[in-house]
């Protein structure tokens, strides 16, 4: 499908709803098209964790069980997965927008799914589609907003950085703290949640489509093949350690998210939507701040501080579930230093995906370094969820903080070696047949 005809079918579809747009309608330019995919980006993201407040009214209206809940969460992930590998990384070959566009149709068609019912088939449905629409769009639209705000050769800006980032990471943590709000002092049904995000993904969808493709696409284009998961041979030993460091932090990002609402409606019988959203939020949202206010650090300042923290923080969480009687205040304290030191790490790994790959190359090293992610977001959590049937929680949570707190130990020296030779993670000026950064 061309650009110019998948186009004309948004344009059709927006029309349909009432959105006055039109095949000619005037192009955002290359800085309000920066913004409106980074807004774009971020109402899928808070789509994509929205519902995590919400489980906990799901399983009250449907009577599900947590391993239901499990499942609904690995149907997700299973969909994240599946679409990064098939096409997380066409927007090389096809455009950015090519594939963007269709991913904000899939996130808007889970929203009306989810919005029109709350029953359990729904909830499969709606999280399936929202996996599929997250995993095409997520590597694409960090290329994109690249693109958009490029220097010399392609490089990454700063704030190309830091948009992906806010995004990213920043939409992660509205999601559950806008469904908690509204679900807790608007309406507390799941489709009033899920209508409002259908309004925002379609203001979403107009501004993307307006947005310019900015870069050239290769000619002849490449035959279709799903994406590769291998190493690029250029800068082999900074990729594994980036993808270690991804693994780890989207463990604890995913184990954090999941046993959150565990440890706030069964240990401490709080079954406040709002107070699930704001354990996230405390989180994910520090964990942006963190990556946006040390955008000039060392990569070597940027991993010491955030190893040690995240170990720290993992460490006040346990305490959290084991002092009598447990603690809220040590909870939050945990989650803020959870934040800020998955925030450094996860800012350190990026930055050298973003600065190794070539902007040709970009969308495909950006799809294996959130598949290895997306993997460690689902697969500890799903397990949590299974294990929660036969051990209490403050066990899984105990040897859950020892498991990622050993792995980064052991990851230390490596993700370290990230920083050799290098005194800032921002971008360098691209040289032909030179890796940029590290």
């Amino acid at each position: 499908m061309t650009d110019q005809i998948l186009q004309e079918r948004v344009v059709a579809t927006l029309v349909s709803n009432g959105i006055p747009v039109t095949a000619n309608s005037p192009r955002l330019g290359r800085q309000a098209g920066f913004w409106a995919v980074a807004a774009s980006t971020a109402v899928m993201t808070a789509l994509s964790t929205a519902p995590s407040a919400l489980y906990g009214i799901y399983a009250r209206q449907e009577q599900l069980s947590s391993i239901t809940i499990t499942l609904v969460y690995s149907v997700y992930a299973a969909g994240i997965l599946a679409s990064l590998l098939l096409v997380g990384h066409v927007s090389d070959w096809y455009g950015r927008r090519t594939v963007l566009l269709p991913a904000l149709l899939t996130a808007l068609l889970a929203s009306v799914v989810l919005s029109s019912s709350s029953s359990l088939p729904a909830l499969f449905l709606g999280r399936v589609l929202s996996g599929v629409a997250l995993g095409a769009a997520v590597a694409a639209a960090a290329a994109y907003l690249t693109d958009l705000d490029s220097g010399p050769g392609g490089a990454p800006t700063r704030r190309s950085q830091i948009g992906a980032t806010v995004a990213n990471v920043g939409g992660l943590a509205v999601g559950p703290l806008l469904a908690g709000f509204l679900a807790e002092y608007v309406a507390a049904d799941p489709r009033m949640t899920f209508g409002v995000f259908a309004a925002l993904l379609t203001f979403a969808l107009v501004g993307t489509a307006l947005t310019t493709e900015v870069r050239p696409l290769p000619e002849p284009r490449p035959h279709y093949r799903p994406q590769q998961l291998a190493l690029p041979a250029h800068a082999r030993v900074q990729f594994s350690a980036a993808l270690i460091g991804a693994f780890l932090v989207f463990t604890v990002f995913g184990v954090f998210a999941g046993l959150s609402s565990a440890f706030l409606t069964g240990t401490l019988h709080r079954s406040s939507p709002v107070l699930a959203g704001l354990a996230v939020f405390v989180s994910f949202g520090i964990g942006a701040l963190t990556q946006v206010t040390t955008m000039t650090w060392p990569l070597r300042r940027l991993l010491s501080l955030g190893i040690p923290v995240l170990v720290a923080g993992l460490s006040v969480f346990v305490c959290a579930a084991w002092v009598q009687p447990p603690s809220l205040w040590l909870f939050f304290i945990g989650a803020a230093l959870v934040g800020v030191g998955s925030g450094a790490i996860y800012r350190s790994t990026l930055a050298v995906v973003l600065t190794t790959a070539p902007p040709a190359e970009r969308a495909g090293a950006l799809t294996l370094f959130f598949v290895v992610g997306y993997v460690g977001l689902s697969l500890p959590v799903v397990g949590a969820g299974i294990a929660l049937l036969y051990v209490s929680f403050k066990v899984i949570l105990l040897a859950f903080a020892v498991a990622v707190a050993t792995g980064i130990l052991l990851a230390a020296p490596l993700l370290l070696r990230l920083s050799t030779g290098d005194e800032s993670p921002g971008p360098e000026p691209s040289v032909p047949g030179k890796p940029m950064g590290v």
